[in-house]
């Protein structure tokens, strides 16, 4: 299951206890808050199981604050200017789980990279470093963001994930992980700040959802 569904989760179980105490306070049917909350976890549990949870994304993602946009904008924009600098093309991008939802995309949305067939570099010894530190640092872009922008980040725990899924398919040991990300982390913080000009550029170019060819052009205009 989900982080998100086990968010939602917890605060139906939250509101069933909170109408269970205060219920008798406000003469409150017990019934109400059961049979509510009983659809609540019904609703999720199909929507896990026959929509893979982008229900219950879409339905949280309809309640995110500016602030909360915000910070997605400028997580998103720090994996896109990794991947510029990195020469990994980019495909399209979304800032919500709705935008990615209308594109015919699943998930909270994102920065979405050209498919490779990332299989024989990988088995090949020469090429293997240089392409996990330019993935890790794209992985680590929005993190990275977030940390230069405003000093530590909330999001990125799927970014790790595929970090992670990248590193074992490259055949490295879990023990070294830490440690490539923490470098791939640093690299990528460093070149946000050496290129915040495009940066900044690019934030507002994505809040304007301009196509992914301008965004293109706008940071070579820059360069």
């Amino acid at each position: 299951m989900s982080e998100t569904a086990i968010n939602v989760l917890a605060i139906a179980i939250f509101l069933m206890t909170l109408s269970v105490l205060l219920g008798p306070m406000i003469h409150l049917s017990p019934l109400i808050p059961s049979v509510m909350t009983l659809t609540l976890l019904g609703l999720v549990t199909v929507d896990q199981w026959g929509w893979q949870g982008q229900g219950t994304t879409l339905l949280l993602g309809s309640f995110a604050t500016k602030s909360q946009r915000q910070r997605v904008l400028h997580h998103e924009a720090g994996h896109f200017l990794m991947a510029y600098l990195m020469g990994i093309p980019i495909q399209d991008y979304s800032l919500s789980a709705w935008e990615a939802f209308r594109k015919g995309r699943s998930g909270q949305g994102g920065v979405e990279f050209v498919p490779q067939d990332l299989t024989e570099p990988l088995q090949d010894w020469q090429q293997r470093p240089l392409l996990l530190e330019r993935w890790a640092m794209v992985y680590l872009g929005g993190i990275a963001a977030e940390q230069v922008i405003y000093g530590q980040a909330v999001g990125g725990q799927e970014d790790r994930q595929q970090l992670y899924a990248l590193f074992q398919q490259a055949g490295l040991p879990p023990s070294q992980y830490p440690a490539k990300e923490s470098w791939a982390l640093l690299q990528a913080k460093n070149r946000i700040q050496e290129h915040r000009p495009q940066y900044e550029l690019l934030v507002q170019a994505l809040a304007d959802r301009q196509p992914v060819e301008v965004c293109y052009q706008r940071l070579q205009g820059m360069s």
